[in-house]
């Protein structure tokens, strides 16, 4: 270890240092060398990384370092310069923590105008903040033609599709494949458990409902698995490590996979929760912690049904329910299937709904300045 000054100090493969806000952090030699921000080792173009880690022995090390208030300088044996500022490697340091709100059955989800979500981007900006906080809004007094979900893709990205329908009716039918053509009970659940990527977000629009009862029931999964952790954090282990198999089929269609119900990202924040009772299919009685799962999995069940967590409303024509599908669990009280109730959804992807925040953000600040 070699001291350059009071806030710097270099180790034998990482840099200590300590910046002028106070705030202390340790680097890689192999991490500065690699995310040099230099026309070198960038391209300027489009600011992708031209540099490849395997140019530069893995025990490089700085001949030169220097800290100049918050600016970073680096020399390394080939003569190569690197610059930093500290701010910017503090930002990169920062928590990976993903923020949302937990609600439960008091929840009620803020409602949007349809037209105005589709062209105001103020409007679409608020909205899918909310979206992506809360992980469910409505918009309201949208067209109640068949298609509608379609004009959501500027805001939403295009539609995922899945074999079954690029879009589905749901509405009684005697010979449909899924318990949501019959009026029973649906119990809490997101769609398409059987794939290996279930579609991340979901919209359902109801087109006409004149079925007594019926209400819409929706559950933040991530808040009852919140729970669930604390107070049995074993359980929550269960649901992470044990692979479960689900199946959804018609007569043209097979969707299979294999998954555990809960997935993590490495700092061990709740991403994704896969949950339906009604495509899950039959574990091996003998697999490796299956005693375990069962109790993680009752455990998990008693909380999601519960009625403490279901928030309910309903929906009447016109209104599009938008959910976050890997954290928001969505189903319907029973209904009398003497009135009319048709309702379509159909499926998009996260990733391309929080990318229309930062061009709407990115407009926003333009507009601005």
């Amino acid at each position: 270890m070699t001291r350059a000054d009071e806030a710097v100090i270099r180790h034998s493969d990482e840099l200590e240092v300590r910046w002028p806000s106070g705030r202390v952090s340790r680097l890689l030699y192999l991490w500065l060398r690699d995310n040099c921000d230099c026309p070198e080792c960038r391209v300027a173009q489009t600011s992708e990384k031209r540099f490849m880690i395997s140019d530069v022995p893995v025990g490089i090390a700085p001949l030169a370092v220097s800290l100049d208030g918050s600016r970073l300088v680096l020399v390394w044996p080939d003569g190569h310069e690197t610059v930093y500022d500290g701010e910017d490697i503090e930002e990169s340091c920062a928590s990976g923590k993903v923020e949302w709100t937990p609600w439960d059955s008091r929840f009620s989800p803020t409602r949007y105008p349809f037209q105005a979500f589709l062209q105001d981007d103020s409007v679409a900006s608020a909205a899918i903040t909310e979206f992506l906080d809360k992980g469910a809004i409505v918009l309201q007094q949208a067209p109640t033609q068949p298609g509608t979900l379609e004009l959501l893709a500027p805001r939403l990205g295009p539609i995922r599709e899945v074999l079954f329908a690029r879009i589905h009716d749901v509405k009684v039918d005697p010979s449909g494949y899924n318990v949501a053509h019959t009026s029973i009970t649906l119990p809490p659940h997101n769609d398409f458990a059987s794939y290996s990527w279930p579609p991340s977000v979901q919209a359902l629009h109801m087109l006409v409902n004149e079925a007594a009862g019926g209400e819409s029931v929706i559950v933040d999964g991530w808040n009852a698995l919140a729970a669930l952790r604390e107070r049995h954090p074993r359980h929550f282990r269960a649901l992470c490590d044990v692979p479960v198999p689900f199946r959804e089929f018609d007569d043209d269609n097979e969707t299979y996979a294999v998954a555990p119900l809960v997935r993590c990202d490495v700092d061990g924040n709740i991403v994704s929760l896969r949950f339906s009772n009604q495509l899950m299919q039959t574990l091996d009685p003998e697999a490796p912690g299956i005693a375990d799962f069962y109790r993680a999995y009752h455990a998990l069940c008693s909380l999601l049904t519960s009625d403490d967590v279901k928030a309910r409303f309903r929906l009447d024509g016109g209104d599009i329910l938008i959910v976050a599908a890997h954290r928001v669990l969505h189903g319907r009280e029973s209904f009398e299937p003497a009135g009319r109730r048709h309702l379509q959804d159909a499926y998009f992807e996260l990733d391309n709904v929080r990318n229309h925040l930062v061009v709407l953000e990115r407009k926003g600040a333009q507009r601005d300045g």
